[in-house]
């Protein structure tokens, strides 16, 4: 399987079983696989891709990203990227991002068999503040409450 920075996909159920101690959001089912995940390749290290979930609890985050912004004065927020997807307002969860291996990815989210698409501005503003607390994180300072970096590390061991 393919890859495509941008787009969405399914995770299988036997990550969450390797990372059970990490308070991951986990997989739902109720006639659809959910969370779906807007994903993107690590930019050193090509066999790491990233997850990001989304959700459509647009209002909840809103206010959640305002108390944030708020209490963070004048230091940029990290947490949330706002947009559309499939014609609903969508929130991405940056502050809940994780990395994987393609082993663990089950397949692309497709909406009547084609690829779901979001504009290219979302895209970037999703990538790049992924990637600067993927870098935060390097430096110790932790956005999700688990340890993204030695997720990392624990899957290019394995």
């Amino acid at each position: 399987m393919v890859i495509e920075d941008g787009k969405f996909y399914f995770i299988k159920d036997e990550f969450f079983d390797v990372f059970k101690d990490y308070g991951l959001m986990v997989n739902k089912e109720n006639g659809n696989k959910r969370p779906c995940y807007f994903c993107f390749k690590d930019r050193q290290n090509c066999e790491i891709i990233w997850f990001v979930p989304i959700s459509t609890k647009y209002e909840k985050y809103e206010k959640i990203y305002e108390k944030k912004k708020a209490k963070s004065g004048k230091k940029p927020v990290y947490n949330f990227v706002f947009g559309n997807v499939l014609g609903k307002k969508a929130v991405f969860l940056i502050q809940n991002i994780f990395p994987t291996t393609l082993d663990y990815i089950e397949k692309k989210y497709t909406n009547s068999n084609r690829d779901v698409e979001i504009p290219e501005i979302i895209k970037e503003q999703v990538i790049t503040k992924a990637l600067r607390v993927v870098d935060l994180a390097k430096d110790g300072v932790q956005i999700p409450f688990y340890d993204i970096i030695e997720m990392k590390k624990i899957l290019l061991n394995n």
